[in-house]
């Protein structure tokens, strides 16, 4: 039994032969009834089109303001890249890092990852550097933290209400609507994605032999006509008879 196509259960460490999945087929684990992975080729469709509009949205968040405050007659709005730089110039570089990168870097580097792994695989492509590309999309998972920004924006909102007139702008909704499709897109696990792209892998090897075998085919058919075409006599009429 080769060791690539074993798979350990996650809660019992039980180690079984990994099956070839259909469309919408899960695999549990014999001993506790974990489950072990679940079919992406079913899903393919639904998470592309899911991870370009959380793309969209996020970009509508990101330009536009999330808040605007009024007090004594002067009003005031920014938006998330407008709060870094007042964290940064407040002499707080390190928090200025850390909401940058947990609020944008690390939630568009996941969005663009998928989309140029999902994309051509779709088309049955399997794109260059796809192990790399999966192995960032693993890493930078955890670090994206929208919702947690966004729970810490509502509490802001209440606490300033008796302060300032609070009025919710443009990328509040957007941030609140792309935290409910953070949450289809992180039940998806990139994982599966090594079963879609090994199985279109055998595919296009058995393209590429039967391509190999085709043409080998007709170029022993073109070889055949050659030698029977210089083989016959070349006949225009009745021969005429040999006299001596």
């Amino acid at each position: 039994m080769e060791h690539d196509q074993l798979i350990a259960c996650h809660e019992c460490d039980a180690l079984h032969q990994k099956p070839r999945l259909g469309r919408r087929r899960t695999a549990r684990c014999l001993r506790c009834g974990a489950t072990l992975y679940a079919s992406a080729s079913g899903r393919l469709d639904g998470i592309t089109a899911m991870t370009f509009a959380a793309l969209i949205t996020f970009l509508i968040a990101q330009g536009f303001p999330i808040v605007e405050l009024e007090t004594n007659g002067i009003t005031s709005q920014t938006s998330l890249l407008g709060a870094i730089v007042a964290l940064w110039d407040e002499d707080m570089q390190i928090v200025a890092v850390m909401v940058f990168c947990s609020t944008t870097l690390f939630p568009l580097t996941e969005l663009l990852a998928l989309l140029y792994l999902l994309v051509p695989i779709r088309t049955g492509i399997v794109p260059p550097f796809f192990n790399q590309v999966l192995r960032a999309i693993q890493f930078v998972r955890p670090w994206g933290m929208i919702e947690v920004f966004m729970l810490g924006v509502l509490v802001t909102m209440v606490k300033m209400v008796s302060l300032a007139r609070v009025i919710p702008e443009a990328a509040m909704f957007a941030f609140g609507a792309l935290t409910l499709m953070f949450v289809v897109v992180v039940t998806f696990d990139p994982r599966t994605l090594w079963d879609v792209a090994e199985s279109l892998g055998v595919l296009q090897a058995r393209r590429e032999r039967h391509a190999r075998e085709d043409e080998a085919r007709s170029e022993m058919n073109s070889d055949h006509s050659g030698e029977r075409a210089a083989g016959s006599p070349d006949v225009d009429g009745p021969a005429a008879p040999h006299r001596g």
